[in-house]
Parts: C-alpha cells; structure tokens; sequence
C-alpha cells in the first residue's frame, strides 16, 4: 500500500518487518496477497520475473458482492479483478459461498488451507487490563453479551438476542443484564428491529441495553460473564478464540470449531437458550478448567501448531512444483 513505514505503525518493525512494493517486487519468489491488491502494472512486473502469486481469500466476498449489487451498499468506485494469480487460497468458512466465486472470476484452481489464529494481539490489548483480561467470576447474576457486527446478514444479532430471550423466559433469576454492541443504529433507526424489540420481555423489564461499537477485550472485562453468538455462512471466526481463550463462556454454532464454548446447531434457539442456562447455571463451577479446554481445543488453528505449519509448507511446494512442470511440459512440446 501507500502507506508510510515508520515506527508509528502499530506493531514491532524489528519482529515484524515490512517493505513497500517496490522494495520487495526484485526480491520474491512467491507473493501471497492477502487483505490489499496489487495493481495489474505491478503483477506484470512480478509475473514477468517468474514471481508465483498467490491470491489469499479470507472474506466473504460473494455475500459482501451480491449485498452491495443488491442493497446499493457501494464497495468500490470500481472492480478489479486480477486474471494472473497461479492459485487462489481461501480458508474454511468462505469456502461454502464463495470458492467457485474466486475461481470463475480468478481463473484458477481455489484450495481450501488452514485457518490461522494467534493470542498475540489478544494479549497485546489485554495486558492491562484486570487479570490481563482473562474471566473471573463475579458471583452475581450473569452477565450476557452479544456482539455481533451486524453489518450483514452472516453475522447478525437477532438469533442471539431470540436465544437470550428465550433463556430469560425460563430462568430470569440467572441473567443480570444484557448488553447487545454495534446496535445502537438499529435500536434508534430501523422500525422493523424497534418493532420485534418491543415484543421480548428482556426490554420490556429493561434489562438490556444496544450500545455502540466497543473494543472486544476491554467490553468482555468490564461487562460480560456469557457471549451469545450466531452465524450463517462463517463458521470460523477470530471473535470466537478472542474470547474462550480468555475463559469467557460463548454459546454459539460455528460448526468448524464446535469443541469451544457451548455449541448449538444451526438456528437452533431452543437448543441455543438451553446452552445459554448451562453456561449460566455451571460455568463458574468450573472456570477455570474451562479455560484449560479452552485453548486445547483452539491449539489447532495456532500459528505455532506443527501440523498446520506442514500443510502450508505442502501448499507452497505444491505451488512452486506444479508451475516448474507446468514450465517442463511446455519445453517438451
């Protein structure tokens, strides 16, 4: 990108350096792009130097694309889309709605690979915070968030807030208080949400309240026992891990991680709402056992976990093998 490379970027330059493009385009041998996109000037340049480039999808860029066709939610001024990559790597939970997306308009083959996770900026923001942000019992009645981002329809708060509802109804003594963030916008603009709102008993009895937009581990330490969570179409996500790391109770339906926090199926909210009494009823008998389980279960998708590392190394000699025979036949004929 365009932006500078000072020590005002917010990270450690020595531990992690960065180069601008045109410091690096000389150097590389195989350039995986992931979040920004170099422009077709730029992938010439590299493609003529026999660079590999690897575009690395980790967005729901179908659902995101239609959303903003459909809805008139502008994305772009205009659509690039880069025909030269060698692959398209995505991960596991855009593969259902997106993969042939990337590979049609791509053109080229898309391989599902592992998703990565690390607590390094997790336990940056957290450091001080009370217990460096890990959960403790309060021994009060608990303490519900939903935190949803509620900008489309794969991450939304309404199944969530169905689940706590219904949790309240049958045990009210056992919920504190309720707090639904980057909701604000909705509970003072949109009819149809102000509407079905007024119908739970969790805001007739005011026991919740939509806030806007709040840092994750600072709002998990000063408000929340319990996360609900519910999502459609992206089963992973590093919210998930962000809080059970930490010890914090999430019930949830992220099918691709299901061994953290108190999973329910699908859109299943009598199931959700019984997860949500159990988490309220037993979780501080156990809290911190909890957190042991916890990260086992999330060792998979570390950084440092030695399967994963073997499988990024099989992906990129894979890449590098097929082009070099790739490169072989086209001599032989």
């Amino acid at each position: 990108t365009d932006v500078a490379i000072t020590s005002a970027l917010p990270w450690d330059l020595a531990r992690f350096p960065v180069r601008s493009f045109e410091h690096a385009k000389d150097g590389l041998d195989v350039l995986i792009e992931l979040g920004g996109q170099i422009n077709a000037h730029q992938t010439a340049y590299l493609k003529a130097r026999g660079t590999k480039l690897v575009s690395y999808c980790c967005g729901p860029e179908y659902v995101q694309m239609i959303e903003a066709m459909i809805f008139s939610r502008r994305l772009c001024d205009s659509v690039f889309i880069n025909q030269r990559y060698d692959e398209v790597w995505a991960i596991p939970q855009v593969m259902e709605t997106s993969a042939d997306f990337f590979a049609v308009l791509r053109r080229c083959q898309v391989r599902e690979v592992p998703f990565v996770w690390d607590p390094m900026c997790l336990e940056m923001r957290s450091r001080e915070l009370p217990f460096a942000g890990e959960y403790r019992p309060q021994h009060a009645p608990m303490r519900v968030s939903v935190m949803e981002a509620n900008i489309d329809v794969l991450k939304f708060c309404l199944y969530p807030l169905l689940i706590t509802e219904s949790a309240y109804r049958s045990a009210p003594q056992k919920i504190g208080y309720v707090h639904v963030t980057n909701a604000a916008h909705l509970a003072r603009t949109s009819p149809e949400f102000i509407g079905i709102a007024h119908h739970l008993d969790l805001v007739r009895d005011g026991r919740v309240s939509f806030v806007d937009r709040h840092d994750t581990p600072q709002f998990l330490s000063a408000h929340t026992d319990v996360v609900v969570s519910h999502q459609w179409g992206l089963a992973l996500n590093y919210f998930y891990f962000d809080v059970c790391w930490n010890g914090y109770a999430l019930v949830h339906n992220a099918h691709l991680c299901n061994e953290v926090g108190y999973f329910y199926p699908g859109n299943d909210v009598s199931e959700g709402a019984r997860q949500l009494v159990q988490a309220l009823t037993h979780h501080n008998d156990e809290w911190e056992e909890y957190r042991v389980r916890q990260r086992h279960a999330i060792r998979p998708f570390l950084s440092t976990h030695e399967p994963l590392i073997a499988r990024y190394d099989e992906l990129l000699g894979a890449l590098v093998a097929g082009s070099t025979a790739r490169a072989g036949a086209a001599l032989i004929h």
